[in-house]
């Protein structure tokens, strides 16, 4: 990302504040991304929520294994979510999402229309996780992270 010295401010005295705030708004939108997967993930896996996925989702969309599926995207969820909550291993789990994202927001919630508080879900809410897993997979887990503080980034 690039650093707001670089951009002429209207208000030059709020750069010190950017500069201190901006790495940790990063960190902490990629800590509420990941928790709100997690989430996801843990009512698939220990709240009866996989089965439901399967039969009303998976299924419909020809899926085979959609039982297998769905317990694979709770796994996904829950353990990616964590990961990416801390930033670690933030790009291939970026990228394994990015891949869900594409499938949930085109394959499933679009033909609900936008709002996601449409009957079915639209598409509104899918986007806004595709669109911010894209972003980490681009940027990584950033300056507040666990891949940055071992040196290793994919």
């Amino acid at each position: 990302m690039t650093s707001n010295s670089e951009t002429k401010l209207i208000i030059p005295g709020l750069t010190g504040i950017y500069e201190t705030f901006g790495p940790l708004s990063f960190a902490l939108l990629r800590f509420a991304f990941g928790a709100t997967l997690f989430w996801h993930g843990y009512f698939k896996l220990f709240h009866g929520a996989a089965p439901i996925v399967a039969n009303k989702i998976l299924t419909p969309m020809g899926f085979p294994a959609p039982l297998a599926w769905a317990y694979w995207l709770g796994v996904l969820e829950f353990f990616g979510g964590a990961m990416i909550a801390f930033g670690l291993l933030t790009r291939p789990i970026a990228l394994l999402l990015v891949i869900e994202m594409i499938i949930v927001t085109f394959g499933w919630n679009f033909r609900f229309g936008f709002f996601f508080t449409a009957p079915g879900g639209g598409w509104e809410f899918p986007l806004a996780l595709l669109t911010s897993s894209i972003l980490f997979l681009f940027y990584g887990g950033g300056r507040y992270s666990i891949d940055r503080t071992i040196g290793k980034e994919f």
